[in-house]
């Protein structure tokens, strides 16, 4: 027999790797397809055992085995998952997009043929009415359970169900359809120039991205993409003016064309499928739906934020708009008219002119290796974390950098991916995932659970984004935008890295979505603080500190556009809440209807030629559907959050460990509400936000306590 027929796929057996990391360089294409039909057949056959039980239904027999607490041969489905869809947004290409579209309708049927399982539900329903003394965590795990089965169509009839398998059935298609199709357009469209007077304004780390982007794929001259770290330079920059028209148009106008890319039908069919979803199963409408499980509770909790935020931001927005147009027409004319290509542009000189500051200044002390140093130092300073890189972990592209993460006491506290650079086949933006999650498991399954039979399973957390990439001349040079990405995503990942509960469905980032964003949002926090910058933000070239004159007009322009940041980021809520406030179908036309749904947020003319709905990957194929104002309803917990640092000190050990005991460490195992309010020692107000904004002042915030 030759070897390779005495391959085995990697999945079904021991990785035998560090930590027991993802073996990236042994697994195939053909692998993934293998592993998922098995692991189906698993769990088939681990949820007959439980419907075929003939002891009565019990927490342990019963909600235990649905949650799956672990066992290495009912884990191959997730497994496998975890794997695929991370790099499916990752690292994907043709091949792997195929697959997508093959295996997405078979787990979904998957999915529905257990979550609608009268026999198992039966089971279920029984141990949520009749089960033994719980505790906290046992009882959460039960009610998700419980409202898990319900909420996917458990108390359906017959007709129901089928008509539900339908519908969720083509959203699955449609929303891995709809990502395919942005990412075939963000990565087709090029500006290739080879005149060098065409790059006028642009500073020369702007010049020597697109000179290699260009060289990477053979061609002379400059190449500029929609990719983040190339597309916003040059509408900064640029004084081409007809230049930066194309651009912002390449990337407004992606999936609205008339080619198979377009996404104008999907987004109406989704807003339509996930209607009648939610109305299938009792709900008015799908914001209905999504609300019950949301700190916002319900659609009218949700315009009052959205609401309130334009009350108390407009003014000074339009107030920003103003002084960039007069700026501009002092420049170019008083005939002369601000376009949505011309706001970048314009807003750099203003902030010029006021500041003396732009984030070129600022790149050659944000350095990425250095930043990196500074974020896990942070960290370490935070909570007595450290990182240690391992090059023996298997990674699936050489951006890739994965990494060891020790806890205070020296132990073992997770793995940490962090994937940086775009490319080809990598989705736009920035975000964090786990290839494993963290639990506990029994190491005696006869024995009871407990501190003296578990073992706490270690997660494996990864954040992937789209930093600019070093260059010929040039080590990889970040903006602090770029930096505060960074923050963000590695708020998130802490987030992970520090889950310490039984059930892997209860742990880490596993809480409701308008609490998720509270720990990625609140470690922007640090981005313009003296003391963290003071850590790693040294001259790549001469080692010099980041001068206290840059810092202290970093902390002075902190605010500039506020206002109107606030109002684009409300904009995008109003949108999504009006697609999923719908109750009867949506017929509209996307464009008209989309202008019309978030105009009370928007300054100035709209175009009518573009189109945010199209790319807006959140509320269509991301999760964030009736959910998008979570980052506002998070930003108020964040501001709210830090308040209590700069008071107590924002290195100051004891109250980082009562925001890690209260609630890093406590994923989704009670209510985010009483979790907030056990670190805050009251519930949070829209006060330190308004102050942090520069909008109005608010007295000092209640002291913390610790009563985790």
């Amino acid at each position: 027999m030759n070897q390779e027929n005495q391959r085995k796929n990697p999945f079904f057996e021991p990785y035998n790797t560090p930590h027991d990391t993802v073996p990236f360089d042994r697994i195939r294409l053909e692998d993934f397809e293998e592993a998922f039909m098995e692991g189906i057949r698993r769990d088939n056959e681990q949820i007959e055992k439980i419907i075929n039980n003939l002891e009565k239904p019990t927490f342990d027999n019963t909600i235990i085995s649905v949650d799956d607490e672990k066992d290495n041969y009912y884990d191959l489905l997730s497994r496998t998952s975890s794997v695929f869809f991370n790099l499916l947004s990752a690292e994907t290409n043709d091949d792997m997009d195929a697959l997508a579209q093959k295996m997405s309708p078979i787990l979904t049927k998957h999915a529905n043929d257990i979550r609608l399982n009268g026999r198992l539900f039966e089971r279920i329903k029984y141990v949520h009415r009749h089960h033994r003394k719980l505790t906290a965590e046992e009882k959460m795990l039960l009610d998700n359970c419980y409202d898990g089965f319900v909420r996917s169509g458990a108390l359906l009839d017959d007709a129901g169900k089928e008509r539900l398998r339908q519908l969720t059935e083509e959203a699955s298609m449609l929303g891995l359809q709809f990502s395919q199709n942005l990412l075939k357009e963000q990565k087709a469209f090029t500006l290739h120039l080879t005149d060098e007077a065409q790059l006028d304004g642009l500073p020369d780390t702007a010049r020597e991205a697109a000179a290699l982007a260009a060289k990477e794929r053979g061609l002379d001259g400059w190449l500029f993409t929609l990719d983040y770290p190339s597309f916003s330079p040059f509408m900064t920059y640029s004084t081409q003016r007809e230049l930066r028209r194309q651009l912002y148009m390449a990337r407004n106008t992606e999936c609205i064309h008339d080619n198979t890319e377009n996404n104008l039908g999907i987004c109406k069919r989704l807003i339509n499928l996930r209607r009648e979803i939610a109305q299938l199963l009792g709900s008015k409408t799908y914001a209905d739906y999504v609300l019950k499980h949301r700190m916002a509770g319900n659609v009218r909790n949700v315009y009052k934020l959205l609401n309130d935020l334009i009350d108390a931001y407009k003014p000074t927005a339009i107030k920003e708009r103003e002084e960039l147009q007069k700026m501009a027409q002092k420049t170019e004319g008083k005939d002369f008219r601000l376009e949505p290509w011309d706001m970048g542009f314009y807003s750099h000189k203003l902030q010029m002119k006021k500041f003396n500051i732009d984030a070129e200044m600022l790149r050659p002390y944000f350095q990425l290796d250095k930043v990196i140093s500074g974020v896990f130092g942070l960290a370490t300073r935070l909570y007595g974390i450290t990182f240690k890189e391992n090059p023996d972990i298997p990674v699936y592209h050489p951006d890739v950098k994965a990494y060891e993460v020790f806890d205070r006491d020296g132990s073992f506290l997770a793995v940490f991916y962090a994937d940086f650079h775009p490319r080809q086949g990598k989705q736009g933006g920035a975000w964090m995932t786990e290839y494993q999650g963290q639990w506990k498991e029994r190491t005696d399954i006869h024995r009871p659970f407990g501190p003296d039979n578990c073992k706490n399973v270690r997660p494996h957390v990864s954040v992937v984004m789209n930093l600019t990439k070093p260059t010929v001349e040039k080590p990889a040079l970040l903006t602090l935008g770029e930096v505060e990405t960074f923050l963000h995503e590695f708020g998130h990942s802490l987030h992970g890295m520090f889950a310490n509960t039984r059930f892997e469905s209860l742990s880490g980032t596993n809480v409701w979505w308008d609490f998720v964003e509270l720990p990625s949002q609140f470690m922007e926090n640090f981005a313009v603080e003296k003391e963290f910058l003071r850590t790693f933000a040294f001259h790549y070239e001469t080692g010099e500190p980041l001068p206290d004159e840059l810092i202290n007009r970093i902390v002075r322009s902190r605010n500039f556009m506020t206002a109107t940041a606030c109002l684009r980021q409300v904009s995008f809520g109003l949108l999504d809440m009006a697609y999923y406030t719908k109750k009867d179908e949506f017929t509209d036309d996307i464009i008209p209807f989309e202008k019309k749904a978030w105009k009370k947020a928007i300054l100035g003319e709209q175009r009518m030629d573009t189109c945010m709905t199209v790319q807006f990957s959140h509320i269509m194929a991301g999760g964030y559907a009736a959910g998008y104002y979570s980052y506002k309803w998070a930003e108020v917990l964040d501001a709210d959050a830090f308040a209590v640092f700069k008071r107590e000190g924002i290195f100051n050990p004891q109250t980082a460990q009562r925001f890690r005991d209260c609630v890093l460490s406590k994923g989704g195992t009670e209510n985010p509400m009483v979790l907030y309010k056990r670190f805050r020692g009251g519930e949070p107000t829209i006060d330190a936000l308004l102050k942090r904004t520069g909008i109005k002042a608010h007295p000092s915030p209640p002291k913390g306590r610790s009563d985790c």
